[in-house]
């Protein structure tokens, strides 16, 4: 599979499977099948709970973000960043973790308002920073695995203050980045792991491990781990990108952000051409506080492509 199938499939995955997940947010285990009993037959983008068909939540749009300020800053530039998600937040956005609106408007500068919040409250586990990483993952992949698993952590920093939110994005980076070279995620988790910190080592562990099942999660799916955990197990237990989907959203809880971690990790696994037509055709991506811009499908395939190339200013650049 050439390597643009598997990054557009990242991209989009990731906002297909928030967009599916968006009208299920926090209802019951097993209502997407509920709602929709058999596979293939359609309508499953037709939104509900606040979400217009296709529309996709919070988690993409925070994506985008991370995105265009990577590509026209030319590197990973934090102080942009942080300004950007403050824009967005200051914008009435439909959807906003309390976590993260709590350090985007708690006045702090961009490299201590979320430590901030962490000394304060001393929760700051959220899956807030895990649910935008497709498009730094793409991004990031090429320069390698120290470079894209450091570049997830200072990207979580920035909103979440507990380090498990940090190695929980990098994981995820570092899954991408290892799928992009066509090698099988799985095989890789054990060596992934050793590069986890020891202090969280042990509890990602037993969230990625073979025998784990969601149903034996110790915190609700909105933290990062067991979060992280549901995606790779909607990976390792099914056999195509809507089954993943399917199995994903089918457990309810944090829906759209599970969703979207699974998305990812299955776009890049599968490619793009395994996510249905059906769900990218009304795929759609406001984006608050910037002019009323809409991404669409043609935006985000655009915006994929242009991750991808690192040919430009040294990505990597502080």
């Amino acid at each position: 599979m050439q390597r643009m199938q598997r990054v557009a499939g990242a991209v989009v995955g990731s906002a297909v499977g928030d967009a599916l997940g968006g009208p299920f947010e926090f209802g019951p285990e097993g209502a997407f099948s509920a709602r929709f009993p058999a596979p293939g037959t359609g309508g499953e983008m037709g939104g509900g709970g606040g979400w217009d068909p296709g529309e996709a939540t919070d988690d993409t749009q925070m994506a985008v973000l991370v995105a265009e300020s990577l590509l026209e800053r030319g590197g990973l530039d934090l102080p942009d960043v942080f300004a950007r998600f403050q824009r967005w937040a200051a914008s009435d956005p439909k959807d906003i973790g309390l976590q993260t609106e709590a350090v985007l408007t708690n006045g702090m500068p961009w490299d201590l308002a979320a430590a901030v919040h962490f000394q304060t409250t001393r929760r700051a586990a959220g899956n807030g920073s895990l649910m935008r990483a497709a498009t730094s993952a793409v991004h990031f992949a090429s320069a390698g695995r120290e470079a894209t698993m450091d570049a997830a952590r200072r990207i979580a920093a920035l909103t979440h203050g507990d380090r498990a939110a940090w190695e929980g994005t990098a994981v995820f980076h570092e899954l991408i980045r290892v799928t992009l070279e066509d090698a099988d995620p799985l095989d890789a988790l054990p060596d992934i792991l050793a590069l986890v910190h020891p202090d969280h080592r042990e509890c990602y562990a037993t969230v990625l491990a073979p025998d784990w099942h969601p149903e034996r999660a110790t915190e609700p799916n909105g933290a990062v781990w067991p979060c992280l955990g549901s995606a790779v197990w909607a990976l390792r237990t099914t056999t195509g990108f809507e089954d993943a989907l399917r199995a994903a959203i089918d457990l309810g809880g944090d829906t759209d952000t599970v969703a979207a971690v699974t998305g990812g990790l299955a776009g890049a696994y599968y490619g793009l051409d395994a996510i249905p037509a059906r769900w990218t055709r009304p795929l759609h991506v406001p984006l608050p506080g910037f002019g009323g811009r809409v991404l669409r499908l043609p935006d985000l395939l655009h915006l994929a492509h242009r991750l991808a190339d690192r040919t430009g200013p040294d990505a990597s650049a502080p």
